[in-house]
Order: structure tokens, then C-alpha cells, then sequence
């Protein structure tokens, strides 16, 4: 059984499997949107895609960055901005931004959980393996024919889209080369992964991948990812280049926005 905690967190957590409840009056970059029809989702998806300005101006490859919470009214606008400005102060080389709109976020998020308390966060779940499906299988070709992109690629998100991050790296991690993560919803059925963490690392296939991870002031997430930190500072493979970003002075809604930049300069760099 879940411990009781505060009613201002889980009120975060449960907004966490709903659309998210800020609303922030971030500028929209040119971008291309598109719609994707899935057999895995068994729905259109909407899909936002940015490019870098050399994008235009050249014939090069570009890797990719992908996004779950990637609406215009979500994460997008605000990631797209920040890939600008950095590039622009040549903190990181280009990348492809690809934002994927949420439709019944907290369904595509989150796996199966044994942990009864859960369904009151999200009711309804378990559609993550079908969410991956459909970015691996349909969303990545698609892009991939669409655009001139690199076979490098990753992944970024925050609350449940970083629990689908981080689920990602240690049941599916050839899916994605690196791996961003800002205050993951590790709770989630019974700290399954946090508490596996040992056992998952050792069973990562020989390839290079990156990880980076933060966990803000909140409890009940960053007990989890404090778990999974000490469980690479053990077990972590030659292969896995990875950094624990523990950020005490920021909240769950803060989080994001504050380590971005330092989330994406030092995973972006080679």
C-alpha cells in the first residue's frame, strides 16, 4: 500500500496522468505538424516537428530528439526555444525536435501496476508498450522518410513522460541512444523500476547510450530516483555514459524548465 502522503503531491501526480494543468505563454517556433494513423494507439496522432535553422540552408543529416508531451499547448514550444537558443550559443549541435500531442496521457504513459492505489491516479494505463510500438515502428519511419535524419536519436520527458523515459531505458533500451528524464514518476507500481534498477542494468545490451536524470524536492520521486542513482553508481555498464542531476530546490512544476538547458548540453554533446 502506497503511504499517505500530502494532498498537494498526489494532486500533482494526479494531474500528472491528465493534461498538464500550467499554461505558460511561451512563443510557438515555425515548425511542421502532421498527423499519424496508428494501428498500435489505434488513433490519429498528431505530431509537431522543428528544425533547425540549417535545416533549410544545407543538405546535412540531423539526429533526432523526440518527445512525448510534445503539443503546442504542452512541452513543445518551450523544448523547440531552448534547442534555438543553445544552438545559437553553440552550446549543442542540431537536432530535429519531433513533439508527440498527448491524447489519453496517463494511458500511454504508464505500464501495467499491480499497486491498487495507482488507479486513482490514472485510471486507466498500461499503454505504454503500444505508445513505444508506435514511435519505433510508425512515428520513427515516418520521420525518417519525411525528413534527412542521423540514426542517432533520443528521448526527453518530465513526470510520467519521464517515467516512460526512464521505463524505456531499462525494458527497451535499444529503442533510443540517449535518455532525458526530469523528476520521473518512479512511484509508479510499487517502485517497480527503482527497486529493479540493479537487476535491469545488467541485462542493457552492449551498445553506447546515455542517460541523465534529475528528482526535485518531492519525496515520493526523488526517494526513486536517489535508488536508481546508487544502483548505476554500482552497476552501471562500461557502455552506459549516464549523470544524476539531484535538484532539493526545485518542485515538481519547476523542474523542467530549470534543468533543461543543463539536461540537453551535456546529453546533446558527444
Amino acid at each position: 500500500m502506497k503511504k499517505i502522503i500530502v494532498i498537494l503531491t498526489t494532486m500533482v501526480f494526479f494531474l500528472g496522468c491528465k493534461d498538464k494543468g500550467v499554461t505558460y505563454n511561451d512563443p510557438i517556433p515555425e515548425h511542421d505538424s502532421l498527423t499519424i494513423t496508428s494501428k498500435y494507439v489505434n488513433e490519429d496522432r498528431v505530431i509537431n516537428v522543428w528544425t533547425p535553422l540549417s535545416y533549410k540552408t544545407s543538405s546535412e543529416h540531423f539526429p533526432v530528439l523526440y518527445m512525448p508531451d510534445g503539443g503546442i499547448k504542452e512541452d513543445f514550444p518551450h523544448i523547440a526555444n531552448t534547442l534555438s537558443k543553445l544552438l545559437e550559443e553553440d552550446k549543442i549541435p542540431a537536432f530535429i525536435l519531433v513533439g508527440i500531442e498527448n491524447t489519453e496521457r496517463g494511458r500511454d504513459l504508464t505500464g501495467s501496476s499491480e499497486a491498487e492505489d495507482d488507479k486513482q491516479y490514472c485510471p486507466v494505463t498500461d499503454g505504454a508498450k503500444d505508445f513505444r510500438a508506435f514511435i519505433a515502428e510508425e512515428l520513427m519511419p515516418e520521420i525518417n522518410k519525411k525528413y534527412r535524419t542521423q540514426p542517432k536519436k533520443g528521448i526527453i520527458g518530465e513526470s510520467l513522460a519521464g517515467l516512460f523515459v526512464m521505463e524505456t531505458f531499462f525494458t527497451a533500451p535499444e529503442t533510443f541512444d540517449f535518455y532525458i528524464a526530469m523528476d520521473p514518476s518512479l512511484w509508479w507500481n510499487n517502485n517497480y523500476l527503482a527497486s529493479s534498477a540493479d537487476t535491469l542494468l545488467t541485462k542493457l545490451p552492449e551498445k553506447d547510450l546515455k542517460l541523465w536524470f534529475a528528482g526535485s524536492s518531492v519525496e515520493d520521486i526523488s526517494q526513486y530516483t536517489k535508488l536508481v542513482d546508487k544502483a548505476l553508481q554500482k552497476n552501471a555498464p562500461a557502455n552506459l555514459t549516464w549523470k544524476y542531476s539531484d535538484e532539493p530546490n526545485e518542485q515538481h512544476n519547476t523542474i523542467f524548465r530549470a534543468t533543461k538547458e543543463k539536461a540537453l548540453i551535456w546529453t546533446l554533446n558527444n
